[in-house]
């Protein structure tokens, strides 16, 4: 099975990049399929894990509006969605962009999800592990080098 090529978190840009992913991606919930895509895209930010973001379509869960948004400088205002699948419900597990700025309009409508939410989530074969700390949701996986942020005290970076 094909293994993903080494990256460093480090050489990643600044302002991040916006890349289609040449991987299928696929997440679970409840035993259930929330999603799988060949079709999505990945944000890519220095010192972070990399964001997937996932078609609307590929995504067969249900999807609930929550409370609450964030601002990114980079990418604007995101809205929050409890994901329900496989009986279960994740609380804020999904996040998007309804209304993107700048370089990252091509993500209006994809779904990214915590995949500390989920009972598991891939990058091809790999089973992913997720970024630390609660606020930014990449995902870790094994081909990543460099200090990649979100323990205590690499919020500021």
């Amino acid at each position: 099975m094909p293994q993903l090529p080494p990256e460093n978190v480090q050489d990643y840009p600044r302002p991040p990049a916006l890349e289609p992913v040449a991987q299928r991606l696929r997440l679970i919930l409840g035993g259930a399929t929330v999603a799988e895509t060949s079709r999505a895209l990945r944000v890519l930010e220095t010192h972070h894990a990399p964001t997937y973001y996932i078609p609307p379509e590929d995504v067969p869960a249900t999807l609930i509006p929550a409370r609450g948004s964030s601002f990114c400088e980079w990418k604007g205002v995101a809205a929050y969605l409890d994901v329900q699948a496989g009986g279960l419900t994740a609380p804020r597990a999904a996040w998007c962009y309804p209304a993107p700025t700048g370089a990252f309009r091509a993500l209006a409508g994809y779904l990214a999800f915590y995949a500390s939410a989920m009972d598991a989530c891939f990058v091809g074969a790999e089973k992913v592990i997720p970024q630390p700390g609660d606020f930014y949701g990449g995902w870790v996986t094994a081909n990543l080098q460099g200090r990649i942020k979100g323990t205590p005290g690499t919020e500021g970076w």
